[in-house]
């Protein structure tokens, strides 16, 4: 059985409860911690979507460092 992993925030009133959760999964997504796929969910968009948002603000889809990168392109 799953455990409940629900969140209850209050939040300023500068910020929305969407734009919460779009903040939450990019960052998620950023350090590593939700996949793509968890991100996009979390967010409420569609993985093409999500990646668009992530494109504008400027967060890589893909981590590669430059030897892995290297490599890849060998």
């Amino acid at each position: 059985m799953l455990g409940d992993n629900s969140l209850k925030l209050s939040l300023p009133p500068s910020i929305s409860a969407d734009d919460a959760k779009i903040m939450l999964a990019v960052k998620l997504f950023e350090v590593g911690k939700a996949s793509l796929g968890q991100a996009a969910k979390i967010s409420g968009y569609s993985k093409r979507s999500f990646m668009e948002m992530l494109g504008r603000n400027k967060i890589p889809i893909f981590a590669y460092d430059a030897q892995d990168l290297t490599r890849e392109t060998e």
